[in-house]
């Protein structure tokens, strides 16, 4: 497209290459699964906050991860939805609003980290020392480590987005279906070596330090089941562990799959589906693996629908 057409500001989105026929069933498809995710992960917080039995530390971080899911698709999916139903010619976006989208799709994957990193620790202290555990993970405890769960991330990505902000553009298209890091530095003709340097080193700290303590965390909890006699522990200690593990194995599949398919370029239309499954899956898994395998949540969950029922039968 011409630059005359669009204005300076103003960038175009490259979008899905789907078959015209395809637009409405994605659309109504992906409309039902973002409709699940907000209900579900909206849900689950209000369930804890509003039940004083459920305000325990573990299902107080958990509230971490539902709030960040609901934050992480409505950053996307109402996009995606719009330019499903929008003609090419149609689908722009203003640079400041892309620019925001980047930063918060990077917070958003950097928090999914950080909040799982929270998770861990507080059952390697639930685990490994249950007698300290009422003294250590105290209400301001739980409030100090949400808190370096979403304030590490910021300073990382302001200056990664930062880094692509200062260079010029020469080019209008976004050859992704939302704005993210690379396709913003991508519309510069400038140098981005400053800009892959520090992206490299921001993945390598935000991995390694998420991979290196889940897994010295989970070592640390195997040696105490090991060691210990008790059956119920090691039976909590799994269910709550593989829970978490599970969540954790599915975050870095996927990151790792994109990450791999960013450096295939012909591969362009499987990177855009794998990120909108990254950004719609987990989102949805998470709030059925928590719910479904935490006793607690399922039982209050079971006594809400089993209340709305006999409601609904005294009513008729």
């Amino acid at each position: 497209m011409e630059n005359s057409t669009f204005g300076k500001d103003i960038l175009i989105l490259e979008g899905f290459n789907l078959p015209s026929q395809s637009y409405i069933p994605s659309f109504i498809l992906l409309l039902i699964v973002y409709f699940f995710i907000m209900v579900s992960n909206i849900g689950l917080v209000v369930l804890i906050l509003r039940n004083s039995g459920l305000h325990q530390p573990m299902y107080l971080l958990l509230c971490n991860m539902s709030i960040n899911d609901v934050f992480g698709v409505t950053i996307i999916i109402p996009h995606v939805l719009r330019d499903l139903l929008t003609p090419d010619s149609q689908r722009v976006i203003r640079y400041t609003d892309c620019v925001v989208q980047a930063f918060c799709v990077h917070l958003h994957a950097s928090a999914s980290h950080t909040v799982l990193m929270i998770m861990a620790f507080d059952r390697y202290v639930a685990i490994c020392n249950p007698l300290r555990y009422a003294t250590i993970m105290t209400h301001r405890m739980v409030l100090v480590l949400s808190v370096w769960a979403w304030a590490i991330p910021l300073p990382l990505v302001g200056i990664l987005i930062g880094l692509s902000v200062r260079l010029s553009r020469c080019r209008w298209i976004i050859v992704h279906f939302s704005c993210n890091n690379a396709s913003l530095f991508k519309l510069s003709c400038e140098s981005v070596l400053i800009n892959n340097i520090y992206g490299l080193g921001y993945t390598v700290v935000l991995l390694g330090s998420s991979i290196g303590s889940v897994t010295l965390t989970y070592l640390r909890i195997a040696m105490v089941c090991l060691r210990s006699k008790n059956k119920t522990l090691n039976r909590k200690a799994l269910q709550t562990c593989a829970t978490h593990l599970a969540v954790y194995a599915i975050l870095l599949v996927s990151g790792f799959i994109i990450i791999i398919l960013h450096r295939f370029p012909q591969l362009a239309a499987h990177r855009k589906v794998a990120a909108v499954m990254l950004h719609v899956v987990l989102p949805a898994l998470n709030s059925l693996i928590y719910g479904l395998q935490i006793k607690e949540v399922r039982q209050r969950v079971m006594a809400l629908f089993h209340r709305s029922k006999v409601a609904s039968m005294d009513a008729k």
